[in-house]
């Protein structure tokens, strides 16, 4: 007898649907039951419904938008399309998730040195989702490193190294990684529904019981404007809340990119500067402050004081950066690369942009930015292409600094000197300069917990 797809509906005792109806009830504006996205949420696990009509969905998706129950059913529904994690990993599991931006590299700062004050930091990352490379990308540019870990291995190195970052397995949360995907080539990355169910369902799925999340807002980011970053962190704390788990999340600003440095290698260089005590800054001040929520969220602080006072001094011991090479060496890669940067891919072409002008830098396109980094090799536009981890920029002016015609603006690390114009360019094209005294950008804004919103 010959099986198709939709039998295992039927036997459920759900009714027989098809995708296209589906779409046109999304196109029109309607609520999808909960067996409705049951069963699209199973054919993009399963591959039965083919990716142009996931990718119609998606466009409706983000067009029409979701309900709060349709947000929860799909991110339940994606939870559970492969496989739930329950870790023993001999404390809390603990993770943080950012909604992304230009620059990010809290991710490996955090996870190390959360790991050095006891936490047990159990991270799935994803690939670029937009214009710049994802975790996972800057994790590859170290040699030998291997994000893609079975389940066994995964745990092990978390229970005895305290953190390991890898990739979503094929069992966790398998429809996530279909649209995720698609996602990020049909202009749907910036959906709030979209955002929480991808979120919350790889988190669900991988056994976390406390989750920080970091809502980016500002121009650099998926939410340009604060009171969309606040919605989309309320959603997820609410939904997390229903679910069960301890949900903290932080509003805080992209205005510009939050490190100096742009690109897979390079962004490993700035985490790894920062754990050695060589570099500070905004990607220091927004790694501690979420850091502490972390170490509270684990039961390991009372209050951000004493998790900040635990953070210094894992930065200041030098055991951050201890924990870095562990986590390294124990998947695979080069643990050097702490010592001797030079060892991390090197882009053929260092040269610095000028400024043309003078004046104060009062604004930044951060995702012209990206965009700029993208264009280089850094970041992916078609979902096949293969990231150049080498490449990208170092910014020497943050907003409110002041300008001199003939300042190195930032320097560039590029293939070739084609692709050193472009980024030149767009790089020039996306900083505006005022004739007046700037200030600094907001970094924290905001910080959500279940029913209540803190203003930074």
């Amino acid at each position: 007898m010959l099986y198709y797809p939709w039998m295992s509906i039927i036997k459920k005792g759900l009714c027989l649907m098809d995708i296209i109806s589906i779409i046109e009830n999304k196109k029109r504006g309607l609520a999808l039951t909960k067996e409705q996205i049951a069963f699209f949420v199973r054919g993009a696990a399963d591959h039965s419904i083919p990716d142009y009509q996931l990718a119609a969905l998606l466009m409706a998706i983000r067009l029409k938008g979701m309900d709060a129950r349709e947000t929860a059913d799909l991110t339940m529904a994606m939870a559970a399309s492969g496989d739930m994690l329950s870790p023993d990993v001999g404390g809390v599991p603990v993770d943080k998730h950012s909604t992304g931006g230009v620059g990010d590299t809290t991710t490996l700062v955090l996870a190390p040195l959360v790991a050095a004050c006891g936490g047990k930091v159990l991270k799935m990352s994803g690939r670029g989702l937009g214009h710049t490379g994802g975790t996972l990308d800057k994790l590859e540019s170290i040699p030998g490193m291997r994000v893609s870990l079975p389940e066994e291995d995964f745990l092990r190195i978390v229970r005895t190294v305290g953190c390991a970052v890898v990739s979503q397995s094929g069992q966790l949360a398998p429809a996530d990684k279909t649209l995720y995907a698609l996602r990020d080539v049909t202009a749907t990355v910036d959906s709030i529904p979209l955002i929480v169910s991808s979120i919350l369902s790889k988190k669900f799925a991988g056994g976390a019981k406390a989750i920080v999340l970091d809502v980016k807002t500002g121009s650099g980011a998926l939410m340009p404007t604060l009171e969309a970053s606040i919605e989309l962190a309320q959603a997820m704390v609410d939904i997390g809340d229903h679910a069960g788990r301890r949900i903290t999340a932080v509003v805080s600003g992209m205005e510009e990119p939050l490190g100096s440095h742009v690109g897979n290698a390079l962004e490993v260089k700035e985490a790894i500067d920062i754990l050695s005590g060589r570099a500070k800054g905004p990607l220091r001040d927004v790694s501690l402050f979420l850091g502490a929520q972390m170490l509270i969220a684990s039961g390991l602080a009372e209050d951000v004081s004493g998790a900040a006072a635990m953070l210094e001094d894992a930065l200041d011991s030098g055991r951050g950066l201890g924990k870095l090479k562990e986590m390294i060496a124990a998947q695979g890669g080069d643990p050097r690369v702490c010592d001797d940067a030079t060892l991390l891919p090197q882009a053929p072409l260092q040269r610095p942009v000028l400024a043309r002008e003078g004046g104060f830098l009062a604004h930044v396109d951060g995702t012209a930015l990206g965009l700029a980094a993208q264009r280089m090799g850094a970041g992916r536009i078609a979902k096949e292409d293969v990231i150049d981890p080498a490449v990208g920029f170092v910014m020497k002016k943050r907003i409110g600094d002041a300008i001199r015609p003939g300042d190195e603006i930032c320097t560039l690390h590029a293939k070739d000197e084609a692709s050193a114009k472009e980024a030149e360019e767009r790089i020039l094209s996306a900083l505006t300069l005022s004739p007046d005294p700037q200030p600094r950008a907001t970094l924290l804004y905001a910080l959500v917990t279940p029913g209540k919103v803190t203003r930074l």
